[in-house]
């Protein structure tokens, strides 16, 4: 049994990933745009593809780090160009071709909660997503790109902020004035539990879903990050309350209420 895993974005998240992975006694392939991180991933016993999707040839590296996979993890954020909105897109289109091609028969894609724009309220995965920003949007026409095809089975993550204990909001919220939305709930998740959920639905197969991926605690900001920002000795932000706008709560409903998933990770 082929038990070889693409994870495509060894980064923040896709790192520790594919660390984890790896120690589950996948076989994992790794990319990078860094050739300075080629050697940790080698280290880490991950094999290392150096993929710049700005290259002409990229193309090839990427069916290289395909090659004999079965479970595809694509875990790259839209970065705009300017004059350019559709490039991510494009790359994903690329991206999905060489999958098709490939021994690939099952995906998972990092989307992001941004896919829900400025709704009101309470949102699960029943929610229609109204993305506001150009990469919210490609975002969700990537998700609809993968879904759509039935030749993949593809499960969608849509996490919430990505927070660590090297990551998180406050340490650019710190000291700022006139901050807005103080009133909104903070729709947070740890790292270690996004790394959780994804090998909940590899061991489980829980194959063509979507999952809101979000620790089910939503404090108002101001009350959250203020609270964060002693915590760690930072001047708490000054937050403006905007009482026309209640903003969402990402409510994690699949996993769950369906799946039975315990978060390990406070935020």
């Amino acid at each position: 049994m082929n038990n070889t895993i693409a994870v495509f974005g060894c980064g923040w998240l896709g790192l520790p990933l594919a660390k984890s992975l790896v120690k589950e006694g996948f076989s994992v392939n790794g990319s990078t745009t860094s050739k300075e991180k080629m050697g940790l991933l080698e280290e880490n016993e991950i094999s290392p593809f150096l993929i710049d999707l700005t290259a002409i040839n990229f193309v090839n590296v990427v069916q290289n780090l395909l090659q004999n996979a079965t479970i595809l993890i694509v875990n790259i954020p839209p970065r705009m160009k300017i004059g350019d909105p559709s490039s991510y897109f494009k790359k994903m289109e690329v991206l999905h071709h060489c999958t098709k091609q490939s021994s690939v028969s099952k995906v998972i894609f990092v989307s992001s909660t941004s896919v829900y724009g400025n709704f009101n309220g309470v949102v699960t995965e029943q929610t229609v997503p109204e993305p506001v920003s150009e990469g919210a949007k490609q975002l969700l026409d990537t998700e609809q790109l993968f879904l759509s095809d039935t030749s993949l089975q593809t499960s969608i993550i849509r996490f919430g902020g990505l927070i660590g204990s090297d990551r998180h909001p406050v340490n650019h919220l710190a000291k700022k004035e006139e901050v807005t939305n103080g009133n909104h709930p903070v729709n947070l998740i740890h790292r270690s539990d996004c790394i959780g959920i994804i090998h909940l639905i590899i061991a489980k197969e829980y194959w063509g879903e979507i999952f809101n991926a979000v620790y089910p605690h939503h404090p108002s900001k101001a009350l959250y990050y203020t609270a964060i920002a002693k915590e760690k000795g930072l001047k708490p932000p000054k937050f403006i309350t905007n009482t026309t706008s209640k903003g969402k709560t990402i409510r994690a409903t699949n996993l769950v209420e369906h799946k039975g998933y315990q978060f390990v990770a406070p935020v």
